[in-house]
């Protein structure tokens, strides 16, 4: 077994159960961290899980998915990133939201998810 991670996939969304985050969005970053089952047997990219698949599958469900939670968010990207092949075994998702509307001095709230 082996890990792909991907650091600081950026990208502009509307997470949130306040209408000014519906309307406004914010800003999230996401890390990915993909173990995969297989050790490529060779230099072949088809002995792999490509991970320039992950980041427009992300992209994809963040573009067509509105959700209240990020945690929601968080489960459907894994899904998805799951999805890709069959030889995903596990994928670790940390996502950052910026510009969350508390009232406090923060750089943004983050959550963690491992399926």
């Amino acid at each position: 077994m082996y890990k792909i991670t991907m650091h600081n996939m950026r990208f502009h969304s509307h997470i949130g159960v306040l209408p000014e985050e519906k309307v406004v969005g914010q800003n999230i970053q996401i890390d990915l961290k993909v173990a995969v089952n297989a050790v490529p047997a060779d230099d072949d990219l088809k002995s792999t899980v490509s991970y320039a698949d992950f980041y427009p599958t992300v992209a994809n469900v963040i573009q067509n998915n509105r959700v209240n939670l990020i945690e929601t968010l968080a489960q459907i990207i894994i899904d998805a990133i799951k999805n890709i092949d069959r030889r995903i075994a596990a994928v670790n998702i940390h996502i950052r939201k910026q510009g969350t509307p508390i009232n406090g001095v923060l750089d943004d709230v983050e959550i963690e998810m491992e399926h």
